[in-house]
Parts: structure tokens; C-alpha cells; sequence
């Protein structure tokens, strides 16, 4: 009876916002996707490629006109072409013999010479040069490419090769001498399976292989990481399309899972160049997937290894000095929680200091210690706010710039502003005053910087700067959304609202139809992302702009995006939330938000809510209707890892903990799959190495045992990052949100061009 009542009632609000949706309605929802918004929002962004020795920076921009090169005089601050793009062309279409578009150059522009000033670019293939002022192309030297097994020393005096998984010095007089005879494939020097290769099992090849070699700065050293790969275990894929015949084809990728208790393990060995030699350090061995990365100071004479230990509620920082091998620790950090990797970093100074990032006074903050005692110098930064990077550090002056949100008053915390202050915290400055998202781009000389700012309803604006003072020395580009508006486009809204504890305050964007009416009664829509490293709602205009949320809207669908306690950039309490408790997905704060914002806006339906994601996204669609299904009635669930057992190690090991306990149960999908009320659409790749196929299959199995409907869709060929992407993927979502959320049909076989 319930269920009748609630599809009585759902028909009657459907006839309140429209009586169907049609073909019209999807076209429109086609011209704000992504792909094609982006083609009308012009010079929206200036990515600067520095040419220090010319004192100048070049940039893509995209104008009305197509592709146009600019460069920027830094003394001067003139702006003018790159290179003459209408003389280029007419030299392609000669070389090419077909026609050539001035604002279409089907090129890549590599840079400028230094020497010269001519204009490096590859075409189909090849390199050339042009000289903007004689017009004329020529194909460049072809420069012999290193073997991928080849590691060369910064002064290009020293070349490992790693050869049958041994390690050989490789001489001019092209002589080797062999370094090492004990490595094997199961436990080799070097090398290491590449994140994301497959390997077809038939092939008794090994799976591709990427270099693990660390060379220090004065060429007189290199870390090489050997690797144990005996206790490492296969993930396997179905390839249903094969490149040829018709047998599908099975691959498999070396990966750990959350709560492994064997995994491939890695050591590390220091070459001296000088000595022609090789010896083990003494690190015992560790999980390969800890976030283990080596750094060295400037003058090439010792080396920092930053390792984190099983479960990250530990990390640390040794050091090894290359005058004898010995190894200390220099800095520890432990948690109750977790020391996150997604939020840390470090820099060794040449003053002997090292200054780094930690939560451990509850914020983000900047701390630096003295390297050869180990102790506390000082805390750079203290307060009720996040630092979110290290910018530029500067050890003549005592200067170091970072990035930081939640500081200034009245100004959303997510928002990153620049600032600076001295090694010991005084003098802090804000460069970036604007109260809008800013992204950096420092000059290669240090004095500059280009700064691109923007918030989800303002268009970017790109401005060169001081990094000194800040100071705006030239505004280089404003991004023109004319033809956007033009659309009927409605902006995003950012809000504020009081999460489930009615005191914290919980931030998120509103997006609305272009033909937006008040009057009447929207169905909404949440995009779900809650993985704690990061958060879900927009802050910059292009993140608000192009998205899957702004076409969603257009079928006549509220699109809101709220993170709630447990995502990132705030602090370590709100961070903490999710801790071994990702089931949450920050659901009772968005549920709290949602109905607040029906009690200030009339035109929010609250009876009909869904859901959707991808990746930790897609745990938490599905995990919405299982949690929360007297609130969330529809979701689309994609690549989700509906059982955190079932991703890659170290990120739910960061989050869940390790070793696995109860909670990895109480939160699966799996164990949960007989509370399913609401309409569920499962969506998954056959070929996701990522997130691997049987998450959504074993969750699907489940769900059949507990006689639950549900709808499951495997797109064969696609991995985990076009199966997002895919056309028939994006209008299966729009349909299932149109026919169960808004009660009607949808226009049959829709095909996104």
C-alpha cells in the first residue's frame, strides 16, 4: 500500500513540472555537455610555459577565432602571436598538400628554441622547426630515442640499464658491464609493473614495465628499488571484444587489495658512480603501494625516504647518507586516525632544515624542523585553517609561499588563496585577495607568477602578478561565456547550510534547468563523490561549468552537490568523520542540508531525490538507497567499489584501516544488498583496471540472492575512465532519472552525437 500511495503521488507531482520529456529536451541536455560547452567558453585559462632565457611565457588560448599561440614579454609586458599562424599554415598545406586552418593547426607546440627563437612542433608524427621570420619549416634532427629500460644521470656522463631484471653500466664505447646476475622477473631490480598493464595470460611475456630509479642531483649516485613480486596476486578481466576472432580474451594486472595480507614488497639499493658499485640499504622490506618516494638535497649527498607503514596511522622520514650508507630517522608521525598522503608533503632545505605539512594540531599546517637533531624549529602556521600546498620556498630570504583556504573571514574555506610569510611565521601576506578559487603558476626565475582565479558563477580571470607583494602587473585574459548565456544557462549557486549537528557548517553548489521557473516543483539530484581525499562540490567556474551536472539539469532536473563531514580541506575532526566509517558518504549531513533547502525554496521536492556517482561516487549511489532508501529513491551507480576490499590497497586502508575488522563488512554493499528499496542502476566497464569489474558483478550477484530488482549494464571495451565518458553510459543515466525519478518516458534510443 505504501508503495501504491508513493507512485500515486509521483504521477501527480510529475504532471505539476511537465507532462513529458522529449526529444527537444534531450538535444538541449546534448549542447550542455561538456564537450560542447567547452568549445564556447573562450580564453578561459592561462596555462604560461616559461622561456626564462628570452624572459617571456607563451600560452594556448582558446578564442572565437579557434587556437590562437600568445606570448607575453615579461619586461615589456607586451602581448602579442606567438609565431604567425596564417604563414604556418600555408606551410603545412604545402607540405601536406591539403588545407591547412590558421586556428586549427593540427599540431603540437613543443616550445621555442633558445638559441634561435625558432618554433618547435611535432606534425603526424615528426619534429620541425619554423622560423616566424623567414616563414619557413624545417624538419627537425631526429634525436635517438633511449631504450625505456635506460636510466641516464642528470649530466648525461652515467646510464644504468636494466636488462633481464639486472642492472648493467652501460659505457660510451657502447661496452656494459653487468653490476648484478641474482635478479628475476619474481624478483628483479629497476623495474615494476605499471599501474595500469594488462597482460593478456596467454602471453608469457611479462606484464609492461616502468623504471623505479631515483638519481641524485650531482650524478654521483642513484636509489634503485628492487622489487619482490612473489606474493603478488593477479586481478583478472574479460575482454568480451577482442582484437580479433571471436574468442574473448582474459587479461590480467598485478594489484593488492585492501587487507592483503601478502603483497609484493620492495627494497632499495645505492649505485655509486663513482665506485661502479652497488649495496643494499638497510630498509627492511615494504608494501609497494605505502607512498614511498625518495628526495635529496642539493648537493646530491644525502637522501629522504618519506614511507608510510600499514594502515598510515604511521609514516616517517629516514635519511641515508651516501658517505657511508647509514640510515636515521629524521622525522615520525603517528595518528589514531590516519597521517593522510593524500595532504602531506616535505621539502629538504639547504639551510639543513626541512619543513613539511601535518594535521597534528587539527589543521593543516606548515611545520619545520631542524634535519640533524630531529627537533621542532617551529610552526609556521597555526589557526583555524587548511594549508593546501607548498608553492615556493626561498632560503635566502626565509620565505615560503603556500596556499591556504578558511582563513579570511566571510570567504567560502574550500576557496585556495596564495599567501607568504618567513621561516618563522611572521610577515604573512596575502597575495591573492580575491575571494575566488586560485591556481598558481610560478615564473621559472621566481618573480612572477600567473594567477588564474574564478568562482563557480564568475568566468576565470587571468592575471599576471608579483610574487613579491602580489601586486597585479597585467591582466592577460578574461574568460568569455557570451555564447553560454546565450543558452539560457543558469549559474550555479553556492550555499550554506548547518549540517547533522545543526552547528557546522556544510557548503555545496545548486544547479538549475536553463527554463528555470519557480512556480514549479523540481525533482533533485545529488552528484556524489565522498572520498575523503578530496570534495565533490565546484569551486572554480570551469569545474562549475563543465561537468555532468549542468546537461542533467536541462531534462528538468535540481542538480546539488553538498560534502559533508568527512571530505577534505577542513579540519582534522571534520576529516575524521569518515574514518573507518566510509558507509557514511557524509549522508546525514546532505540529507539535513537538502531539507533545509526545501524549507527556504519551494521548488525543491524532497519526495523525489536521487542519486549519482562514479568510482567511490558509485559505492556511494548505491549505498545511499541501502543506508538511507526512505530519502534517496533512484540511483546510478558506475564503476562503483560497492565492497572497499575490492580497490586498490592503500586507499581504503587509508580510510577503513588495516587490518580489515567488522566495519569492512557493515559498510559493503555486498552484506547490504536486502535493503534495497529504492530504483538501482549499476553501471561497469569490462576492461576496468582501476576499479575491477566483479566490485559491481559480486554486488549484482548479491542482490539476485535477495530477490531485489535492479538494473545492470557492462560496457564492453571501456575502462574505468571511458566508461564515465562513454555517450550510451551518459544517456542511460538521463534515461533512468527521467522514467524513475520524474515518471515518465523517455524519447527511445536517444543517440548523443
Amino acid at each position: 500500500m505504501k508503495h501504491l500511495l508513493y507512485f500515486v503521488l509521483l504521477a501527480l507531482l510529475c504532471q505539476v513540472t511537465k507532462a513529458q520529456v522529449d526529444t527537444t529536451d534531450y538535444q538541449r541536455a546534448e549542447q550542455f555537455l561538456s564537450t560542447n560547452l567547452s568549445k564556447k567558453y573562450y580564453n578561459y585559462w592561462v596555462s604560461p610555459n616559461w622561456v626564462n632565457e628570452q624572459n617571456v611565457f607563451w600560452y594556448r588560448n582558446n578564442t572565437q577565432k579557434g587556437v590562437e599561440y600568445i606570448k607575453i614579454n615579461l619586461k615589456t609586458l607586451k602581448k602579442e602571436p606567438l609565431f604567425n599562424q596564417v604563414e604556418l599554415a600555408k606551410q603545412l598545406s604545402k607540405l601536406s598538400e591539403k588545407e591547412i586552418y590558421p586556428y586549427k593547426l593540427p599540431v603540437w607546440i613543443k616550445g621555442i628554441t633558445n638559441k634561435n627563437g625558432l618554433i618547435n612542433f611535432s606534425y603526424k608524427d615528426k619534429d620541425y622547426t619554423f622560423d616566424n621570420a623567414t616563414y619557413s619549416i624545417q624538419e627537425a634532427e631526429k634525436k635517438e630515442k633511449q631504450p625505456s629500460n635506460y636510466s641516464q644521470s642528470p649530466d648525461k656522463k652515467h646510464t644504468l640499464a636494466f636488462i633481464d631484471y639486472n642492472i648493467w653500466i652501460k659505457k660510451d664505447t657502447n661496452d656494459s658491464i653487468q653490476l648484478t646476475s641474482d635478479g628475476t622477473q619474481q624478483y628483479g631490480y629497476g623495474v615494476t609493473p605499471s599501474w595500469m598493464s594488462l597482460k593478456n595470460i596467454e602471453s608469457k611475456e611479462d606484464h609492461l614495465l616502468d623504471l623505479d630509479i631515483n638519481w641524485s642531483p650531482n650524478s654521483q649516485y642513484a636509489i634503485i628499488a628492487r622489487y619482490n613480486r612473489t606474493n603478488a596476486r593477479n586481478l583478472y578481466l574479460y575482454k568480451t571484444l577482442p582484437d580479433k576472432g571471436n574468442r574473448a580474451e582474459v587479461y590480467s594486472y598485478e594489484r593488492p587489495l585492501a587487507g592483503d595480507s601478502l603483497t609484493a614488497t620492495v627494497e632499495y639499493y645505492i649505485y655509486n658512480a663513482e665506485q661502479s658499485n652497488i649495496q643494499k640499504l638497510d630498509f627492511e622490506p615494504m608494501a609497494t603501494f605505502l607512498s614511498l618516494n625518495f628526495r635529496w638535497n642539493n648537493k646530491g649527498t644525502k637522501a629522504y625516504l618519506l614511507r608510510y607503514y600499514r594502515g598510515y596511522q604511521m609514516m616517517d622520514i629516514s635519511e641515508v647518507n651516501t658517505t657511508d650508507n647509514s640510515i636515521k630517522t629524521v622525522y615520525k608521525e603517528t595518528a589514531a586516525t590516519y597521517v593522510d598522503p593524500n595532504i602531506f608533503d616535505y621539502r629538504i632545505l639547504d639551510d639543513g632544515s626541512l619543513i613539511l605539512l601535518s594535521e597534528k594540531d587539527g589543521w593543516n599546517h606548515l611545520y619545520r624542523y631542524d634535519l640533524e637533531s630531529g627537533k621542532l624549529l617551529n610552526q609556521i602556521t597555526k589557526g583555524d585553517f587548511v594549508v593546501r600546498s607548498i608553492e615556493h620556498i626561498d632560503t635566502k630570504s626565509k620565505t615560503i609561499w603556500f596556499t591556504a583556504g578558511g582563513k579570511e573571514e566571510n570567504t567560502d574555506p574550500y576557496l585556495k588563496l596564495l599567501y607568504s610569510a618567513k621561516f618563522n611565521g611572521q610577515s604573512l601576506k596575502l597575495l591573492t585577495p580575491e575571494k575566488a578559487e586560485h591556481s598558481i603558476s610560478i615564473s621559472a626565475d621566481n618573480q612572477l607568477f600567473v594567477d588564474n582565479y574564478s568562482t563557480v558563477q564568475e568566468p576565470n580571470i587571468a592575471v599576471l602578478r608579483s610574487l613579491k607583494d602580489g601586486k597585479v602587473l597585467k591582466t592577460i585574459e578574461q574568460g568569455d561565456i557570451s555564447e553560454i548565456l546565450k543558452m539560457g544557462w543558469q549559474a550555479p549557486e553556492p550555499f550554506k547550510a548547518k549540517g547533522r549537528d545543526g552547528k557546522t557548517d556544510i557548503y555545496g553548489v545548486i544547479y538549475k534547468p536553463a527554463h528555470f521557473d519557480p512556480s514549479k516543483s523540481y525533482p533533485i539530484i545529488e552528484g556524489t563523490y565522498s572520498g575523503p581525499q578530496t570534495i565533490r562540490a565546484p569551486k572554480s567556474f570551469r569545474r562549475g561549468l563543465l561537468n555532468d551536472d549542468t546537461p542533467l539539469a536541462q531534462l528538468g532536473f535540481v542538480l546539488i552537490n553538498i560534502d559533508g563531514m568527512g571530505s577534505a580541506y577542513r579540519s582534522k575532526a571534520f576529516h575524521d568523520v569518515s574514518y573507518k566509517n566510509l558507509g557514511d558518504i557524509g549522508g546525514p549531513d546532505k540529507m539535513a542540508v537538502i531539507k533545509s533547502l526545501a524549507k527556504r525554496y519551494s521548488w525543491l521536492d524532497t519526495t523525489r531525490v536521487g542519486i549519482f556517482g562514479h568510482s567511490a561516487g558509485g559505492y556511494d549511489a548505491a549505498r545511499a538507497l541501502l543506508a538511507y532508501p526512505d530519502f534517496y529513491k533512484v540511483g546510478v551507480a558506475a564503476a562503483g567499489n560497492h565492497d572497499h576490499r575490492s580497490a586498490k590497497a592503500w586507499w581504503p586502508e587509508v580510510y577503513m584501516g588495516y587490518p580489515e575488522g567488522p566495519h569492512y563488512d557493515e559498510q559493503s554493499n555486498y552484506y547490504n544488498a536486502d535493503k534495497l528499496e529504492g530504483h538501482l542502476l549499476l553501471i561497469h566497464g569490462d576492461m576496468d583496471q582501476n576499479v575491477n569489474t566483479t566490485a559491481s558483478m559480486r554486488f549484482a550477484a548479491e542482490l539476485i540472492k535477495a530477490n531485489k530488482d535492479f538494473d545492470l549494464l557492462i560496457v564492453p571495451g571501456k575502462d574505468h575512465s571511458t566508461t564515465y565518458y562513454d555517450k550510451y553510459v551518459i544517456r542511460k543515466r538521463w534515461d533512468y532519472f527521467v522514467r524513475y525519478l520524474m515518471g515518465v518516458e523517455p524519447p527511445k534510443n536517444y543517440k548523443i552525437k
